[in-house]
């Protein structure tokens, strides 16, 4: 074993499990981490944004599309799997609701039109998990594809922003799941992809197993980093210390605004549907 994986006593250091989104709320507040997976009883939220009604909306329509017979894949059933899943939680009124349903049954049809009719992905929605001499970094794949041999991860994406390579690039949830995909498969992968579905366009990078690894290393430090304070909690430590806010222009949008008093004063409130994409 590893000079650095024995806790004292000479026991197997425990290993982190975490998901992107856990690093990534860590990373980018610690008290918004604390609210959100370690406050019991779990504080009340704030009112359902419509962008995450809409987006759960177009990875359900497409989840269950895949699921159809190949014969049945049509652009019409796509954009009718979107309106059977469609909620309207967030939207300002059902005019605007049924505004963007309609967008997103465009975006929808127009996306799978693109595919080969004869396309089947090797994984929807699937749970992959790696570990490392220090995590287990796990998570929910939207789609996995097999490409002449090589697996490549897809992620699709409705936000408001347009993306470009270098948000691929960075992701440092499409590394690890590239790195969990490919443990949990055991083949190589190393492509991962960003489909935004408001402009059609995706937004593909080719890792390096540097690339991946210099990933898995910044995932390992904020892993750490959580993983003490989250300890130093449970013995009794300060949680106003251990996980302090991170304020800026996402103090806005946080869903623990209510109970962040610091979080209020850094940004103004929005409404549930201002994310929307254009």
């Amino acid at each position: 074993m590893l000079q650095g994986e024995l806790e004292l006593g000479g026991m197997p250091k425990r290993l982190v499990r975490v998901t992107p989104a856990k690093l990534a709320t860590w990373t980018g507040c610690p008290r918004r981490y604390r609210m959100t997976y370690l406050d019991r009883p779990p504080l009340p939220r704030g009112a359902p944004w419509a962008h995450n009604t809409m987006g759960a909306a177009v990875h359900n329509a497409l989840r269950a599309f895949f699921d159809l017979p190949v014969r049945r894949r049509t652009a019409d059933t796509a954009a009718g799997l979107v309106a059977q899943l469609w909620k309207t939680d967030g939207f300002r009124d059902g005019e605007q609701a049924a505004t963007y349903r309609r967008r997103a049954q465009g975006w929808v049809s127009e996306y799978v039109a693109s595919l080969d009719p004869e396309f089947e992905p090797l994984g929807i929605e699937r749970w992959v998990s790696t570990p490392s001499t220090r995590i287990v970094a796990e998570g929910r794949v939207d789609r996995i594809d097999d490409r002449a041999g090589e697996l490549v991860v897809v992620d699709y994406k409705t936000g408001r922003q347009g993306l470009t390579v270098d948000d691929t690039r960075g992701s440092q949830a499409l590394a690890l799941y590239a790195l969990a995909t490919a443990r949990t498969l055991r083949r190589n992968c190393r492509r991962v992809e960003l489909h935004h579905l408001p402009t059609g366009e995706v937004h593909a990078w080719e890792h390096t197993a540097e690339s991946l690894h210099r990933h898995l290393t910044r995932a390992e430090e904020a892993a750490d980093e959580l993983a003490l304070a989250t300890d130093t909690l449970t013995a009794g430590g300060d949680p106003e210390v251990l996980f302090p806010p991170a304020t800026g222009r996402h103090c806005s949008w946080c869903d623990f605004r209510r109970h962040c008093p610091e979080g209020r004063r850094a940004a103004p409130g929005v409404d549930p549907w201002a994310l929307l994409a254009q």
